[in-house]
């Protein structure tokens, strides 16, 4: 297209399901603006009628809406065939881009945007309209961290007569972002916004989404029924005070979820002043670009090691301190970036750990045991990755999978060097020259009785 009304076509900017937006001037005032365009097809199906009614709520609820975190609506135009609405560009990107375990904003900058959207949706709901469809997609950001509240399509406006508003249409949204009313068909008011907001302040915190599931049912079973997990026993590098905002935002009695974005937005500002405002991204690239290095994490894909970021906590330690001692109970264990490390048992030395090795992997592995059997003190001033084990066990199957395997790939090798040990203090074997070689039959579950040795 070349142009759209009068505005003159510039570029693509984006195309989904059933709009396409193009950057655009605007000739009248000498501006770029971004112009959505719904097709609605030559016929006048259901959902050509559904799309065309989205499209009129959009433009009118969105012109009444002005505050600098909504996205402007400036013209919108119906024809028979198509229709599109002209917009403010925001020249920055959606906070999808962002929802990755590996692509996570720093912490201060998602707490100053999340401020941002609770005040632009109180705004909104002074004016008596409910977004419901607040996801990371229709969340924009740009320049000086602004945000930005795009797409009322799916709009609500609370001062008409509900029973009459052709606009007020039950069961609307993205599944994962629904508040547990939304799901249920329930009449809808601001805090359904509030809920959804706190998924995305969720995900953005931590790189998951607070419910997960294989299937559809499943997730709208776990947002009715379930709470969703504290965002610290994901990411420990939270502050504590994270979790009474996202599990009060993330409330399913609406009594006890905030009353409006204002009130959220107050939580949040007491607890962002709480962060130190540097800028972390430069710490978590060096961090990743040290355990990239490390042979341990030879085997874990790029996200996966992003994840395990995500659920540890750097330690530098002193020379002479004590990680892990006999007779304790406990799950601690980690990998050794760099740095030094003595274990033994009963004061006697059984070995010693250096970069890449993992401290601790026994009791962690133990499906049911957490007594320690060895102490653990390090050599030399040392850098250990304490990994939290009740966070890596919310962490996804393909993270969990490739940790066990790690884990036990290297209690194998120590074994291995173990039994070389004590095969040299043994005695000489009669038969070892003599018997035959043992040929198992195809099928057939054969196999020999090993020693086990623990080591931590």
């Amino acid at each position: 297209m070349e142009t759209i009304g009068k505005y003159r076509v510039i570029k693509e900017l984006g195309k989904g399901a059933t709009a396409t937006v193009y950057l655009c001037d605007d000739p009248d005032l000498n501006r770029q603006v971004a112009v959505k365009v719904i097709q609605f097809g030559h016929d006048s199906n259901a959902m050509s009628r559904r799309m065309r009614k989205l499209f009129l709520n959009e433009g009118m609820v969105a012109k009444r809406l002005n505050h600098p975190n909504i996205v402007r609506i400036y013209d919108a135009v119906v024809e028979d065939d198509f229709a599109y609405l002209a917009m403010e560009y925001v020249d920055g990107f959606s906070l999808e881009e962002h929802t990755r375990i590996d692509k996570l904003l720093p912490m201060h900058r998602v707490m100053g945007i999340m401020f941002k959207c609770c005040m632009a949706l109180d705004a909104a709901y002074r004016q008596g309209i409910i977004h419901r469809d607040i996801k990371p997609a229709n969340l924009m950001v740009s320049a000086g961290d602004e945000a930005k509240i795009a797409d009322f399509g799916l709009a609500m406006n609370m001062n008409k007569d509900m029973d009459r508003d052709s606009t007020f249409i039950m069961g609307v949204g993205s599944p994962a972002y629904m508040s547990p009313e939304q799901i249920k068909g329930y009449p809808l008011n601001q805090k359904t916004d509030i809920y959804s907001l706190g998924v995305v302040m969720f995900q953005l915190l931590t790189g998951r989404l607070p419910f997960r599931a294989n299937n559809q049912a499943t997730l709208v079973y776990k947002i009715v029924n379930t709470d969703a997990p504290s965002v610290t026993s994901l990411n420990p590098n939270l502050p504590e005070g994270l979790n009474a905002i996202l599990k009060r935002a993330l409330e399913k009695d609406l009594y006890g979820r905030y009353r409006n974005g204002a009130e959220m937005a107050k939580d949040i500002s007491a607890v962002r002043y709480q962060i130190l405002e540097d800028d972390d991204s430069e710490q978590d690239a060096r961090h990743f670009e040290s355990l990239r290095r490390l042979e341990f994490f030879t085997e874990f894909e790029n996200i996966e090691i992003w994840e395990v970021l995500r659920v540890s906590v750097w330690r530098e330690v002193a020379p002479n301190v004590t990680l892990i001692r006999e007779g304790q109970r406990n799950k601690l264990f980690g990998v050794i970036v760099s740095g030094a490390v003595e274990v033994s048992i009963e004061g006697k030395i059984l070995c010693r750990l250096g970069a890449s090795e993992p401290v601790g992997e026994v009791t962690f592995l133990h499906p049911s045991n957490d007594l320690r059997h060895a102490t653990v003190v390090t050599q030399a001033p040392t850098l250990f990755l304490e990994i939290n084990a009740a966070a890596l066990a919310l962490s996804s199957e393909e993270l969990m999978d490739r940790m066990r395997g790690a884990l036990l790939s290297r209690m194998i090798g120590r074994l291995r060097e173990v039994n070389k040990i004590a095969a040299a203090h043994g005695e000489t074997s009669v038969l070892a020259g003599k018997s035959s070689v043992y040929q198992s039959k195809p099928g057939s579950g054969g196999g020999l009785d090993s020693l086990s040795l623990e080591l931590l």
